[in-house]
């Protein structure tokens, strides 16, 4: 009997650090369709970055049990196309949405920058649409409520949500793969510092709901947000936009800038995902 006892003490905090560990899939068993000779390349990851993805992937963090809420989010990092900013970009916002009793999803997706092999609108666009279709899939085992999945893309990341926001995203019914059958468009899109690449000049009526983030003095990505406001208000779908006096690019989640405005982006977005619905307030696992 101590023997087995010991086994036990020795088994159970193996089996609690197992159910902290995050899920990580990749987006097709045997490769992405066309390049599964490829599958077994492996990435290199940095510091901060990951780069040379030729085998795309998802990471699931599931948030406490008993702070579960039912809405998931597909974290896409930026990074020009070149290489993914992982841990600023990603595992922060993961942690982030977690402790609000979201499901987090981050995507690891080619770049066509790094490699030309690829492009945004096939390559890229795929493994988006993929990776909308797979965390559907996965509703019932992981605890989500199939309409309250959103996205989330920072710099180029956002150039990614963009490529399957305003489109119909319905599946192939006669898909061999079920998985392939489900709807793909998110049902709302957080976009921080977003990308020119695939932004509209007008949204259409059933576009997602948005939250949009970015420094007014951002040479690159302010101009994507203030034409993206301008779209959403003449397709009057709700829309809600922050553009801050300074903080240029890539201020992530705010955690290492001085300026306080930037600090507290983070609880503009909390408080959005309330108001509109997504999360509760408190209490109920539903929103009311």
């Amino acid at each position: 009997m101590s023997r087995i006892y010991l086994f036990l003490c020795l088994l159970l905090p193996c089996l609690t650090y197992a159910q902290d560990t995050p899920i990580v899939m990749h987006l097709w068993p045997n490769g992405a369709p066309g390049y599964e000779n490829r599958k077994n390349e492996p990435e290199i990851a940095k510091d901060y970055y990951v780069k040379n993805i030729h085998n795309p992937s998802i990471t699931v963090y599931l948030p406490p049990k008993e702070k579960a809420t039912g809405a998931a989010v597909v974290i896409c990092p930026g990074g020009g196309f070149r290489l993914l900013v992982y841990n600023s970009e990603g595992v922060n916002p993961a942690k982030y949405l977690n402790d609000l009793g979201i499901t987090a999803i981050i995507l690891k997706y080619r770049l066509f920058r790094e490699d030309s092999t690829y492009s945004l609108e096939k390559e890229v666009r795929q493994d988006a649409y993929r990776a909308m279709r797979l965390v559907r899939s996965h509703a019932k085992e992981w605890g989500i409520d199939t309409d309250r999945v959103g996205m989330w893309g920072f710099s180029a990341g956002g150039e990614v949500v963009t490529q399957v926001a305003y489109a119909p995203g319905y599946g192939d019914q006669k898909a061999k793969d079920p998985v392939d059958r489900l709807n793909g468009k998110p049902d709302f899109q957080i976009l921080v510092y977003p990308g020119p690449l695939g932004i509209p000049q007008s949204v259409p009526k059933d576009a997602p709901k948005a939250f949009l983030v970015v420094a007014n003095n951002d040479a690159c990505c302010s101009a994507p947000i203030v034409t993206l406001l301008s779209a959403y208000r003449d397709a009057r779908v709700p829309v809600e936009a922050h553009i801050f006096a300074n903080g240029d690019h890539a201020f992530n989640m705010g955690y290492k800038t001085d300026l306080l405005s930037l600090k507290a982006w983070p609880s503009l977005l909390t408080n959005w995902m309330i108001d509109s619905h997504i999360i509760p307030a408190s209490g109920s696992k539903q929103p009311q």
